[in-house]
């Protein structure tokens, strides 16, 4: 049996029960139903009277507010706490029943009935507002950070560099996973301080040779807004591979929230866009992947085992400060303001050299 749930405007939700398990186009229902899933699909009422002649179906609509799971951290750094965000103005506390959006949390399937007790807590009143706390990266500091170059075809382009057959992949140090709205930091002897906005990629189970693309789905906890900061001389004229350029204290904001896919309508129809001291520098969309997050997660997986909890980075569009003419570095002073289609915003200052 499968369950496929509709948002409507008016925030209600359609169940439609089928009498077995279908299979329907992935590129329309993003999913593959091979069993009980629940699925957030807004192209479905295109499929109703289809599947209507084909497997008959009954359907009810429930009228209560469904609470979109979105998760925070928040707090000094060192010490945030793991919260469910309910509104722009308030949360949920969750960290006493789930420690932290860690390895171990998605590891044990935490996110499975999150809902259940985000509900229970808002009805018994325990919704807290936000009062300028830190926010936090969205997940505790992970096992690794992967992220994949020229990923976007008009990046490459831009870049003069061929659009590759392979994703390419480099890694940078989990000790560079900073919130959303902390201070970049410029690295001593910097001179070629650049900007990526990227979307981040957290995986939700141990993973490791998927046999397809489609099995990657089932292995993405959900999905956050990146700054994947590169100094550009590092990176590609002192030798060695790309992660002495990406590598830094501060170089990967994330956040504000981790984003569950069930929330997405198509992750592969974003809009994406950063800003330096206001001015528009990158303005994108996911819909130019070269390779999309699922084949990345399936690729990977092939040479490595995914842990859960850790981030992909899975590049970005054109508009880096190294693709102007001439180029355009950042500065001590500047401010990187940048966000992602549903996945929230990010707004850095960049700080001198300690």
């Amino acid at each position: 049996m499968a369950q496929i749930r509709r948002l409507h405007p008016a925030d209600t939700i359609e169940t439609v029960w089928l009498p077995r398990p279908v299979g329907l186009s992935l590129r329309d229902l993003q999913y593959d139903f091979s069993g009980p899933r629940v699925l957030t699909c807004l192209t479905f009422v295109r499929y109703r009277s289809t599947l209507d002649q084909r497997f008959g179906f009954s359907f009810h609509r429930r009228t209560q507010k469904e609470i979109a799971i979105y998760l925070m951290r928040i707090g000094p750094v060192g010490s945030e706490k793991a919260v469910v965000r309910v509104d722009d103005t308030s949360y949920v506390d969750v960290s006493d029943a789930v420690g932290d959006f860690d390895e171990a949390f998605f590891g044990r399937g935490g996110l499975e009935g999150l809902d259940d007790l985000v509900q229970e807590r808002l009805a018994a009143g325990q919704q807290t507002a936000l009062a300028g706390e830190r926010i936090g990266a969205p997940i505790a500091r992970p096992h690794q950070i992967l992220c994949i170059g020229l990923n976007y075809s008009d990046h490459a382009a831009e870049t003069g560099m061929p659009v590759p057959a392979e994703p390419i992949l480099f890694t940078k140090p989990p000790n560079t996973l900073i919130g959303p709205n902390d201070d970049v930091r410029v690295p001593r002897g910097a001179t070629k301080l650049d900007w990526e906005v990227e979307l981040g990629i957290v995986i939700g189970r141990r993973t490791s040779y998927l046999e397809t693309v489609e099995e990657a789905r089932a292995a993405i906890a959900g999905f956050v807004v990146v700054n994947d900061v590169s100094e550009r001389a590092f990176q590609m004229e002192r030798g060695g591979q790309w992660s002495k350029g990406k590598s830094a204290e501060t170089f990967n904001p994330a956040g504000p929230w981790l984003v569950t896919p069930d929330e997405i309508d198509d992750v592969l129809r974003l809009a994406m866009w950063l800003d330096v001291n206001g001015t528009r520098r990158q303005n994108g969309s996911t819909a130019t992947m070269i390779f999309d997050p699922y084949v990345v997660v399936h690729y990977l997986s092939q040479f490595l085992v995914l842990e859960p909890g850790d981030l992909i980075n899975t590049g970005t569009p054109p508009g880096v400060g190294m693709g102007f003419d001439p180029p355009i570095w950042l500065q001590a002073g500047d401010v990187i303001e940048l966000g992602i289609e549903s996945l929230g915003t990010q707004r850095q200052t960049v700080v001198p050299a300690r």
